[in-house]
């Protein structure tokens, strides 16, 4: 569904990913793993048409547009690291928002109904401004208004950051769901563990460069993997 070859972003003299290749195919969820300032978010904001890079990256097939506006319309949604909700709107209203580009009012209507169904919490909230919300309260609503852009591929950056244990689970569960439905997810995650848990392929992003890859399976199992990345020593 999403094929990514030799991309390259740069920030002035800092070269942020450097060849990076990658596949996600549909109806996957495919991780990247990686520490702080390794270029995962670089990376998803090079999808979604945020910033520039050079490159390929192919989208069912075809070119995807470096416009935001126009991915989005393409099918592919991006939920931000840190949430990034409308704090003065309430939930409703957020979840609205999402569905800005769409013009098809019955499948807007659906849509909040699987919504709600998916996040039964945002259904109690729904006249409450979203910036009184917790934070995983949040997330939920991040998460529920880039599904209302009717995506096929949905780009989550760091869903589980900030958030207590209990909820962390309760998310990457949702993120099950949200395939069970279809969906495609491209996950970027520092929390590995749950990330590889729940993947079913994955990357490992270092400095900018791919330096492993192969089924999620594969990576959980790998000890350098498990030295570096989910604190076990061997």
């Amino acid at each position: 569904m999403l094929k990514i070859e030799d991309l390259n972003v740069y920030y002035g003299g800092i070269h942020a990913l450097r060849g990076v290749s990658i596949d996600v195919p549909q109806g996957e969820i495919v991780t990247i793993i990686g520490s702080n300032g390794a270029g995962k978010s670089s990376l998803l904001n090079a999808i979604s048409g945020v910033i520039k890079y050079s490159g390929l990256i192919e989208y069912e097939g075809q070119p995807l547009a470096k416009q935001a506006h126009k991915v989005v319309k393409s099918g592919v949604c991006q939920v931000p690291e840190g949430r990034i909700i409308f704090a003065n709107l309430t939930v409703h209203e957020n979840l609205k928002m999402g569905a800005y580009l769409r013009n098809d009012a019955k499948g807007i209507s659906a849509d909040f109904e699987r919504v709600y169904d998916l996040f039964p919490r945002l259904k109690e909230r729904e006249k409450q401004l979203a910036g009184t919300l917790s934070g995983g309260e949040q997330q939920m609503l991040a998460m529920g208004r880039g599904l209302m852009s009717s995506p096929e591929l949905i780009l989550l950056d760091e869903p589980s950051l900030g958030l207590a244990p209990l909820l962390i689970n309760t998310i990457f569960e949702i993120i099950l769901e949200i395939k069970a439905m279809g969906k495609t997810i491209l996950l970027v995650e520092q929390n590995a563990f749950k990330a590889l848990s729940i993947a079913d392929r994955a990357y490992v992003l270092e400095q900018g460069k791919i330096t492993s890859s192969g089924s999620a399976r594969e990576l959980l199992a790998d000890t350098t993997i498990q030295e570096a990345y989910l604190g076990k020593k061997h």
